[in-house]
């Protein structure tokens, strides 16, 4: 989002900004590059659209950002933090469901945040986010479609375009949390 101001306030004629094509699957590769502006089957949402629902409180809003892992091997007596998560208030955290392939148990762990978010309810609306220009949110809200559930809205600006507006934010935790 940021990238399109900047060209609108440079000048640059629109006939240069890149479209992006929505992929046949999912991306399983360089997840961080310009997103399609589109989901079949879903609804792309701006900032504004995502705080209203919100605010509205009736969708579920479900966080795909990766979680790194803690390194192998690390030297006794070391401490190890876990980078933490600022999300938006409210949201479930499903960290590393966006992946263009899923190894089984990370596909049970996301059916099963994806139960819990939605009540069991495949028609309750679900927005799914990460970061800006994050093919993980994409692939997560492709999967919750292919998956049945029926109101999915996907918004690619996530973190990044929440924080952006001085949206509020809180710390989280992955789902089942600790």
């Amino acid at each position: 989002m940021r990238w399109l101001w900047a060209a609108l306030m440079s000048g640059l004629p629109m006939v240069l900004l890149a479209q992006v094509a929505e992929p046949e699957g999912y991306r399983t590769q360089q997840y961080r590059a310009a997103v399609p502006s589109e989901l079949s089957g879903g609804t792309v949402i701006t900032t504004p659209e995502a705080e209203a629902l919100w605010r509205e409180g009736r969708a579920a809003f479900v966080d795909v950002l990766p979680q790194a892992p803690k390194p192998a091997n690390l030297p006794e007596g070391t401490i190890w933090r876990d980078k933490p998560r600022h999300s938006i208030p409210g949201a479930i955290w499903l960290p590393n469901t966006g992946y263009g392939a899923l190894a089984d148990v990370t596909l049970d762990y996301f059916l099963s945040g994806l139960y819990a978010a939605s009540g069991g309810n495949k028609a309750h609306p679900l927005v799914f986010f990460c970061l800006e220009e994050c093919w993980m949110s994409y692939n997560a809200a492709r999967r919750a479609l292919e998956l049945g559930y029926k109101d999915v809205s996907w918004y690619p600006d996530g973190t990044d375009g929440w924080t952006f507006f001085d949206l509020p934010t809180e710390q989280i935790k992955p789902f089942p949390e600790e």
